[in-house]
């Protein structure tokens, strides 16, 4: 297997992943991946200082992309050992797969008939190509495993640029992605981040506040399940979701503002001196 990287395959336009993406605190590079698809690369690496595995790292930058794009997310990762993917969907368990480096399979089959099923795959010939992924065959690495698996999804539409592929050292595959037509930059580094992003892909401080609590209220859902609480993005989403109410009450109880004209008027009127009066 090559270096350490990930890539995440969200089932959208990237116009409607670009406001989402700043809740990965990450500076993010995303393009196009074929009709109804969208890959991202985030540029950091928080698996480098040896406190969080990549597929931990990965499997977080997906289940927060979900919940935030309401759309399905792939995160594939590799590194020297090991390789796989995790898919989330909404506020859905994630489902994962794993592979030794060699290709050696390591997880459950029951995993990729769930992946099958959350994507819409055919229930037969994708899941026949699906489970040849999880035969030991010595020739298949993991990098060969993560390749298949993309051109199964290639069948939805998938179709992942030129020089952006699973296995590719982490290190090359933001450049990669800057060099598809129509990728772009989206530079997150926390809530503060996310909610300057919904203030650009809104227009209006009642579409933005609704774009906050939509944003917010799930994402502090997802942060408080059960088993697994994550302190950083319940206050993310805690602060999206009390800013986003806030801004919804405090316009609806906003008074009219005055017509300006027609108070200058009234006080001209209220002046005025009356020719009947001596």
């Amino acid at each position: 297997m090559n270096a350490t990287g990930v890539l995440l395959l969200c089932r959208a336009e990237c116009e409607a992943v670009a406001a989402p993406a700043y809740v990965l605190r990450e500076r993010v590079v995303l393009a196009p991946a074929g009709p109804g698809w969208t890959v991202l690369v985030p540029e950091g690496g928080p698996w480098r200082d040896g406190v969080e595995s990549v597929e931990r790292v990965a499997s977080g930058w997906a289940s927060a992309l979900a919940v935030g794009a309401s759309r399905p997310v792939l995160a594939l990762w590799w590194d020297l050992v090991h390789a796989g993917f995790t898919l989330a969907s909404g506020f859905r368990r994630p489902v994962g797969y794993t592979w030794l480096a060699d290709g050696t399979p390591a997880g459950e089959d029951e995993a990729l008939l769930t992946f099958a099923e959350r994507l819409g795959l055919d229930p037969v010939l994708d899941v026949q190509a699906l489970q040849t992924l999880t035969r030991d065959v010595r020739e298949a690495d993991a990098h060969t495993r993560l390749v298949g698996l993309t051109a199964v999804l290639s069948r939805l539409g998938l179709a992942l640029p030129d020089g952006v592929h699973p296995g590719r050292p982490g290190a090359g595959l933001p450049g990669a992605v800057e060099a598809v037509p129509g990728a772009r930059h989206v530079a997150g580094h926390g809530w503060r981040d996310a909610v300057r992003g919904e203030l650009a892909a809104v227009e209006g401080g009642r579409r933005l506040a609704g774009a906050q609590l939509a944003v917010g209220l799930p994402l502090l859902v997802w942060a408080l399940l059960p088993g697994r609480v994550r302190p950083g993005w319940a206050v993310a989403g805690a602060v999206l979701a009390v800013q986003g109410a806030l801004g919804l009450v405090g316009r609806s109880a906003a008074p009219p503002r005055p017509d300006r004209a027609g108070t200058r008027s009234r006080r001209a009127g209220g002046f005025a001196r009356d020719p009947h009066r001596a």
